[in-house]
């Protein structure tokens, strides 16, 4: 029996860590799509870990040059000093996003990038004599992280109740997913759009005044919600609405960016270039904690040109901001995306992920497929009594076939790396055909959890047996 680390001490993010220590499910290698189990089985990564491992695990690349960079220099201070590879990253990163937003500002996360673009936002209005443009709009199901900021203009209610208020001053407007108008729709939904977009115009010109609205945050694909794309023409029409009244278009790109879509960024599919674009995850592969906010050249000038002289122009940021490894890693991987031409494979290869994605219409409680890129959801029929449980489940369940699955609720996310081959396209979703089709077969039996994984359970068992004798030796029982 593998021997398990002691599961005590660690608490676990965005997890039920009860269940999960009575059946933990660990990886400890990883190479190519697929991950290898404590108990060496190999799992297909159909997620790219969380949405980030867009060049597949184990880059040599990326490990060759975090190593030489910390031989060479480990740390350099963020504040009031630098290092040569910051600058060479923030160059890299310009060519790479969508024209004009060519000025970076480095953090260390999807969540500080969300909060770093907020706060940039409103200190751009405020340095253009503006300061009562102090208001942001959000989106219901809109995830940008889970720092205060974030969650405040965050439209996920289980990320914001158990912390109260977060910020003051900010609305949302409605999302836009429609499955009775657009279930299983193909890519991009046609109708709609123009309408959901109208409403924001509407909602601001009817419950604030737009002048005090610093920004609207918005995802181009909404990923942790559910992977709800847009219809036609909503983010264009969100880009007018915001040029009319003043008002900052920011676009969380944390999930949509770097190659997701079939594009470098979403901004780039719809056609829109924001004002503000946050990034992170693949910016490093998922290899080493980083993220970045990329701003339109006028908005980085107006503080240069609009702060007192001898003055930080813009107090914020963090002691890892442009960590000499992550900028490293950054480089690597942005060196990978085109030597490989990870965009253009994924862009070629998402036409059949489409197919196989929705081969699944009639599979067990099914009620629509949303895909776009290299990223699908697949929304279940809800059990009434116990709302999520499916989801766990058909989760549990692929996770014993050898395939890792994300779900939310009862969607199932699938984001596999931009190097997975057909058969592994069929498979991922083979897999959720048969996961599905257990459910079917078992009824209510099938969302009870412990009938999953029992080899898990048994080694959690055995955790807690040498915990107590352990204890009952030295005493302490």
């Amino acid at each position: 029996m593998p021997t398990l680390p002691n599961l005590d001490h660690y608490w676990l993010p965005f997890t039920d860590n009860r269940q999960f220590k009575s059946m933990p499910r660990l990886f400890k290698e990883a190479k190519g799509n697929y991950y290898t189990t404590i108990d060496d089985r190999k799992v297909l990564d159909a997620t790219s870990g969380l949405w980030c491992v867009s060049g597949g695990h184990g880059r040599e690349e990326i490990a060759s040059a975090v190593a030489h960079q910390l031989r060479t220099l480990d740390y350099a201070p963020a504040f009031q000093s630098s290092h040569p590879l910051a600058f060479k990253a923030a160059e890299k990163l310009a060519e790479f996003l969508p024209d004009g937003l060519d000025r970076i500002f480095f953090t260390n996360s999807g969540s500080e990038s969300a909060d770093t673009a907020l706060k940039i936002a409103l200190a751009y209005h405020r340095a253009n004599g503006n300061p009562l443009r102090n208001k942001l709009i959000g989106r219901e199901r809109g995830y940008h992280g889970v720092n205060f900021g974030g969650i405040s203009v965050g439209g996920i209610a289980g990320n914001r109740k158990s912390f109260g208020n977060a910020l003051s001053g900010v609305d949302h407007i409605r999302h836009t997913l429609n499955i009775s108008q657009n279930a299983f729709t193909k890519g991009v939904p046609l109708e709609g759009g123009i309408a959901l977009a109208n409403e924001f115009e509407q909602r601001i010109t009817t419950l604030h005044d737009p002048s005090t609205i610093a920004a609207l945050i918005v995802e181009p694909v909404q990923g942790s919600g559910g992977v709800v794309i847009p219809p036609a023409g909503y983010l264009k029409r969100l880009r007018e609405i915001c040029d009319k009244y003043g008002i900052l278009l920011i676009f969380d790109e944390v999930i949509t960016g770097f190659g997701r879509v079939g594009t470098r960024f979403g901004a780039d599919y719809f056609g829109v270039i924001p004002d503000i674009l946050t990034c992170a995850k693949g910016i490093t592969n998922g290899a080493i904690p980083m993220g970045a906010v990329a701003v339109k050249r006028e908005i980085h000038d107006a503080f240069m040109k609009n702060s007192p002289s001898n003055t930080i122009e813009l107090p914020h940021g963090y002691t890892y901001s442009a960590h000499p490894i992550a900028c490293a890693a950054a480089i690597a991987m942005l060196d990978i995306f085109e030597n490989d031409k990870l965009v253009e494979r994924a862009a070629d290869i998402s036409n059949y992920f489409e197919q196989v994605a929705h081969s699944l219409k009639g599979a067990p409680f099914v009620k629509d497929i949303r895909n776009i890129g290299l990223m699908c959801g697949i929304e279940l029929e809800s059990n009434p009594d116990n709302i999520g449980a499916r989801g766990f489940a058909t989760y549990l369940k692929c996770y014993e076939l050898g395939v890792h699955i994300r779900f939310t609720g009862d969607t199932i996310a699938i984001s596999p790396p931009l190097t997975i081959e057909k058969h592994e396209i069929d498979r991922i979703f083979n897999s959720v055909f048969d996961a599905l089709t257990f459910l079917g077969a078992e009824g209510e039996r099938a969302l009870d959890p412990t009938i999953y994984l029992k080899n898990e359970q048994q080694w959690a068992a055995h955790q807690q047996e040498i915990q107590q004798q352990h204890a009952t030796l030295t005493g302490s029982a």
